[in-house]
């Protein structure tokens, strides 16, 4: 909105504004660092407060008012100044704010004069400002400098409403320019309006007029939980900046302690304002404010619904999602979920299959993060069997992937570039060659030998870094099956595979690189023969894999039972106890 027609001649010399006039000033006044040298006659028609604090005066009298609680500064009150002179000012979103609040505190009413500032700008603001969807935004921003003010003027509130109106337009009936700038996101060739069109306008805000916003939204129930969801996602990507590599950085963050508090506040808020229905916001969010939790130092409560809340979706969850440097926070999830897990009642057959499927994704989760977390050099092995540990034997079905997950721990090399056919490059590159034989027989302790898969196991005995003993046990756990029958490949005795893993020398290849002497020739040869094993009995395992699903699934509905008729028992003891202790004390008294 443009108001006035006269040229701007206002200047400033030596922090003090004038404007060029024949006549001589005759009003001083102050505000914090700038003086302001003007003339009464044109700020006195126009401004009740300085008529009235000039009142015991006249004109060829000059008086000096110190205004230092104008809201707005001095900018606010140059903008005043300059309309009571006619001179051309162009009022937005941007400075409406501060220029109504100065126009109020200097009194500058249709009471004083008619079509005064004061009357514009209101006008001003319910015709054009709340009519827009970005300048309702900006104008709700610029509150934030004067909140005390904006509150009592009722201006917070209507953009608030306009804003909300707004958002729970249908999308097709949107026509007002929004900001959406989402990666691969093309807006000419998507010619509809997306859901979530109006998040990032309002990211800018702050988390209170943020928190005002949504959780007036919530209570409408006219948009679904994920659309409130990304919301949040995408508040906090744009004031949580090291929510995007928080996953592959250390904890040490450089931040001060303004900065930190500010930072905790907004977690706090964002945890507080998730939807209560499952799969509002992806695991992968969940994880990462959960990581961001301990450097901000946030509350029990929110940390401890982040863990709830993450632990219920866990088995959606992608190796990348998880932080590789806080190995006891993943282990708090997994055993959050396992707690969650033992807490649903089997039900039906689809719930059964449903809770067995869900445990199984974990377990292949966490062997898959062992892997990433092996190569790390400062990793504990009493940390990493813990973590291994805490999987259920239910979740883990084969040991192929924790077998990858420990070798690569031991010598920090790809499991599959150790063994797969073709593959020219076998470097072995030793990180934790530090390891006791103690060390070594606990991280190997936690694999079992009949759930490794007949290639995995003919590497394994060829491990020359595995310890004896585990290398002796899948030797006789391969005697035992040739034994039984359950094995059409013929194998070497148990002397000989021995002696061929444990004496076999060490050579060079051309580049000078390591190798464990085996000719690629028969080792492509011994990977053929496998495979033709392997496949023989595919059909067969698939069969007794379905089996097993239907047995471990009853097993559980079984143990759940007990337990509760183990729970009830427990009760009727403690009651029977309780009322004989009662007939003791009532004979006791008799006597």
């Amino acid at each position: 909105m443009k108001l006035g027609t006269r040229s701007d001649t206002f200047y400033t010399e030596q922090a003090t504004r004038s404007l060029v006039s024949d006549i001589p000033p005759n009003l001083v006044i102050k505000i914090n660092d700038t003086t302001y040298l003007l003339h009464k006659s044109p700020l006195i028609s126009k401004c009740g407060l300085l008529r009235r604090l000039c009142s015991d005066t006249n004109d060829s009298e000059s008086d000096v008012l110190e205004l230092h609680d104008m809201p707005g500064g001095s900018e606010a009150f140059e903008l005043c100044a300059k309309f009571c002179y006619g001179i051309s000012i162009n009022i937005s979103a941007y400075n409406f704010v501060p220029s109504l609040c100065a126009s109020k505190l200097l009194q500058m009413n249709e009471s004083i004069e008619r079509g005064n500032f004061v009357g514009k700008l209101e006008s001003f603001f319910g015709s054009c400002i709340l009519e827009g969807w970005k300048d309702s935004v900006s104008t709700l921003q610029a509150t934030e400098k004067l909140p005390e003010w904006s509150e009592n003027l009722g201006i917070i509130r209507k953009c608030i409403d306009s804003i909300i109106e707004k958002i729970l337009t249908p999308p097709s009936q949107v026509k007002w320019s929004y900001t959406y700038t989402r990666p691969g996101y093309n807006r000419k060739q998507h010619h509809s309006v997306p859901k979530d069109w109006w998040t990032e306008d309002i990211s800018i805000l702050n988390i209170d007029l943020f928190r005002c916003i949504i959780m007036t939204i919530r209570s409408t129930h006219v948009l679904p939980p994920q659309l409130i969801g990304e919301s949040l996602h995408v508040y906090a990507c744009k004031w949580l900046p090291c929510i995007i590599n928080v996953q592959s950085s250390g904890s040490s963050v450089s931040q001060t302690e303004e900065s930190k508090e500010k930072n905790r506040k907004i977690l706090e808020t964002i945890v507080s304002m998730i939807p209560a229905d499952r799969g509002s916001v992806s695991v992968g969010f969940l994880l990462k404010l959960l990581s961001m939790s301990n450097l901000f130092g946030v509350s029990t409560v929110s940390k401890t619904e982040l863990i709830k809340r993450a632990s219920i979706q866990f088995h959606e969850a992608k190796v990348s999602d998880l932080n590789f440097y806080d190995v006891e926070l993943v282990q708090v999830v997994l055993e959050s979920f396992l707690k969650f897990w033992k807490r649903i009642s089997p039900g039906d057959a689809d719930n059964r299959h449903y809770l067995l499927r869900s445990i199984r994704k974990v377990g292949k989760l966490v062997d898959s993060y062992l892997q990433v977390v092996a190569r790390d050099d400062n990793m504990e092995v009493s940390k990493f069997v813990a973590l291994a540990e805490t999987v259920p034997a239910i979740g883990r079905l084969e040991h192929d992937d924790l077998y990858q997950a420990i070798n690569i721990y031991l010598k920090k090399a790809s499991f599959d570039d150790r063994w797969a056919g073709g593959c020219e490059d076998w470097a072995e590159l030793e990180v934790h060659s530090e390891l006791s034989k103690a060390e070594k027989k606990r991280l190997c302790g936690i694999l079992e030998c009949q759930k490794l898969s007949p290639e995995v196991r003919a590497h394994a005995v060829k491990n020359e870094f595995l310890p004896l003993r585990t290398v002796v046990q899948l030797l006789y756990y391969e005697q035992e099956k040739d034994l039984n029958g359950t094995t059409s490949t013929k194998l070497q005795k148990p002397h000989e595979l021995l002696l061929g893993a444990k004496m076999r020398p060490a050579t060079r290849d051309s580049n000078g690189k390591r190798s464990l002497g085996l000719d690629k020739e028969e080792f492509k040869r011994e990977d053929i023969t496998r495979k033709a094993s392997l496949a023989e009995s595919r059909e067969k395992s698939e069969h007794k894999t379905q089996r097993l699903d239907d047995k471990l699934a009853l097993d559980l509905e079984k143990k759940m039972v007990i337990r509760e008729v183990k729970e009830e028992a427990k009760k009727k003891m403690s009651i029977g106890r309780t009322r004989s202790s009662k007939s003791e004390y009532g004979s006791e008294k008799r006597r």
